[in-house]
């Protein structure tokens, strides 16, 4: 198991890119799918952009369930891993971050160079137009439309949004495009979408031009973060992984150190930003 020590030595080298998961955001309160404080056993699957898009029903569902859950993600404060991230950066030892996470903690925390691989959940986009609202706005807009509903939350979950019981559905009113009326959904990457072209390039293009690659709280379950480590472990470049459980990348990394995020990275920032 690595030392502290040989991931502050690694880390002090600079040109470090970070890629981060869910991992790093428990600590701010917001759940993860797979993590030791994850929510693996919740009682829904995540919403797939064929559901969402084919199933009016569906989409109305994830509104109401957004709509009672979106203070999760609007509340939610960048905690000491975010701003330990944010500080090295700004130290000239971290060069960017690829997060996974669609919550914009990196860049309230301060951290100027963040690719949102998976887009972000404070922003809504016409499907017809593409036309881009914030989600505050659209937020507004449902609340206005919906003055005396209520519902029951049952349950909390990692992706902005809560469990309500069915029933409570019926009388609840999505909203349209403001400038279209098209159909609205929030700017992220859903199950069965591809993340954007351009955004994988520019990741790519990040990873190599690294010279170690720092994996921060994410299992790499999904490929979509993974092969960043699958490439920078084919050009030679160390993979260092901080998280609490295995992960799917283990095989590639050079470095590997499981324990909580927060204190572990406050302890680095204080080692290495005077």
């Amino acid at each position: 198991m690595t030392s502290l020590d040989s991931l502050a030595e690694l880390i002090a080298r600079g040109k470090v890119v970070v890629l981060s998961g869910a991992g790093i955001s428990t600590e701010s309160g917001i759940p993860d799918y797979r993590g030791p404080s994850g929510a693996t056993l919740r009682k829904h699957a995540p919403m797939t952009f064929q559901v969402f898009t084919g199933d009016p029903i569906a989409r109305r569902r994830y509104w109401a369930r957004g709509f009672l859950g979106w203070h999760q993600i609007a509340d939610a404060k960048p905690n000491a891993g975010h701003q330990s991230v944010a500080a090295l950066e700004q130290a000239g030892l971290i060069s960017g971050v690829i997060t996974q996470n669609v919550d914009g903690l990196h860049q309230r925390a301060g951290s100027s160079q963040v690719i949102d691989l998976h887009g972000r959940l404070d922003r809504v986009v016409c499907l017809t137009c593409f036309e881009i609202e914030p989600r505050d706005s659209v937020h507004q807009r449902i609340a206005e439309a919906n003055q005396g509903w209520h519902a029951t939350v049952t349950a909390v979950n990692p992706d902005g949004d809560v469990d309500i019981p069915e029933e409570q559905l019926d009388t609840f009113t999505i909203v349209d495009c403001r400038t279209c009326q098209g159909t609205l959904k929030p700017d992220v990457v859903y199950f069965g979408e591809n993340v954007p072209v351009p955004r994988v390039d520019e990741s790519y293009a990040m990873v190599e031009g690294c010279e170690s690659l720092l994996v921060l709280g994410s299992s790499l379950h999904v490929f979509s973060g993974r092969r960043f480590v699958m490439r920078a472990a084919k050009d030679g470049k160390t993979v260092a992984i901080v998280n609490q459980g295995p992960t799917k990348g283990d095989e590639f990394a050079t470095m590997r150190l499981d324990a909580p995020l927060g204190q572990t990275l406050n302890d680095l920032a204080g080692v290495l930003v005077s």
